[in-house]
């Protein structure tokens, strides 16, 4: 049920909604927010609005009773409301530039999961050459990351809802190098990293895809699909001076913590540390982005499942370094504001986890122009995590129309 109150009659303290402006013909951050000082009020009553949306749930504070009302006086908010709309259109133009830096990641992103593509499929019939330019797509994403302060993670749109094997090795390999410089690796090391990361699963070009799809495989079937490390370690053996480092990786990364894995049930140590954290990466892209899209966990729900039901498969210690990686708040999870706001997250920094990026849901902003609000410089803040299974279907497809959760990963000075 809707609350309504006239604007006279409001007071500090009132939670209030005025949805029915554009975002750009109000001087406010936000359509959303609970009234701070008197000065707003002579704003609202500037704006023209006779009467408001109220929440009394999210208020500190009530209407005033009627027969309180503010008396009318002279109004001298005109230069108030001049000087809050010279900081908006400020904000308006950093959201155009980060809007612009994300469509930059996602056309990056898209570009190098394209070569990533030829890569795999040349790697056989061109396997020197195929390395070489995986070498070199690897070399810029870790140039991106040696030296950096902090990590930027990106969330891209992909184009396309069912990505082939390119998109997960693309996937496996940022968050591998996410990762890795967070455990101190050193720039070698993240080199071979990313490349064990692009050629972990070369093998699965050998298992035909209705084996690959199969949540419920039989005996034989999984067979089948655990042979696919084997193909890999075959296929590897054509590409010139590959690295041991990158073997292991193609032949480990199935292999966990506590014995269970395979093909050769290594335990702890004894498992390659590379492939321990592509084994984290795998994992994690694999629950976000399965084959079945239906059966996929948000990136929150991911970092829960591993943790707390799968956390004997991996290394203890780097485990808790990709969590504390991703933060609380991973892009591509959805998120309630204290305004009662619905948004996605899209963007981190390794520096200030807890207040991320986050695209706003309004049906009356086109998704191409969403509002995105940086929440280190806002007054607004994180309520919750939302399940996307319990909020207006609307929404999703407004925030995440391709329900795919793909990273891109750049150093942040």
């Amino acid at each position: 049920m809707k609350h309504t109150v006239p604007v006279d009659r409001l007071q500090p303290g009132v939670f209030i909604s005025i949805t029915g402006l554009g975002w750009l013909d109000h001087p406010f951050l936000l359509n959303r927010f609970r009234i701070a000082d008197v000065d707003q009020i002579k704003i609202l009553r500037s704006l023209g609005l006779k009467e408001v949306e109220w929440d009394p749930e999210r208020s500190t504070a009530q209407p005033l009773p009627e027969q309180q009302e503010l008396a009318a006086e002279e109004d001298f908010s005109a230069a108030v409301i001049a000087s809050m709309l010279d900081t908006k259109r400020d904000r308006t133009e950093k959201v155009r530039a980060q809007r612009e830096g994300l469509a930059r990641c996602e056309r990056l992103y898209e570009q190098e999961a394209t070569g990533v593509h030829d890569i795999l499929r040349d790697l056989n019939s061109r396997p020197a050459e195929s390395y070489g330019r995986a070498k070199a797509t690897i070399g810029r994403m870790v140039g991106s990351l040696v030296g950096s302060q902090s990590i930027a993670i990106h969330l891209v749109n992909m184009k396309v809802k069912e990505p082939g094997m390119a998109q997960h090795a693309m996937n496996v390999a940022v968050l591998a190098l996410l990762l890795g410089k967070a455990a101190g690796l050193d720039e070698e090391q993240m080199r071979l990293l990313g490349l064990g990361g692009l050629f972990h699963d070369i093998g699965k070009i050998e298992v035909p895809a209705r084996v690959l799809r199969n949540a419920q495989r039989t005996h034989a079937e999984e067979q089948f699909y655990q042979a696919h490390v084997g193909y890999g370690v075959k296929h590897a053996s054509v590409i010139p001076d590959l690295a041991t480092s990158v073997k292991n990786i193609i032949a480990c990364h199935h292999e966990h913590w506590d014995g269970s894995g395979f093909p050769n049930r290594l335990q702890a140590a004894k498992i390659p540390r590379l492939a321990r954290i592509v084994a984290i990466a795998n994992r994690y892209d694999n629950l976000c982005n399965p084959f079945d899209l239906s059966t996929a966990r948000t990136p929150g729900e991911a970092v829960a499942f591993m943790f707390k039901r799968e956390a004997a498969r991996f290394d203890p210690e780097l485990l808790q370094i990709f969590v504390k990686s991703v933060g609380v708040y991973p892009p591509g999870c959805f998120v309630a504001l204290n305004d009662g706001s619905i948004g996605l997250v899209v963007e981190t920094n390794s520096k200030d986890l807890l207040r991320p990026l986050v695209m706003l849901y309004d049906p009356g902003i086109p998704r191409s122009e969403a509002l995105l609000i940086d929440l280190r410089e806002a007054d607004a803040k994180i309520d919750s995590v939302l399940n996307p299974a319990k909020i207006p279907l609307e929404a999703v497809e407004y925030l995440a129309p391709r329900g795919r959760v793909d990273y891109y990963i750049e150093g942040v000075n």
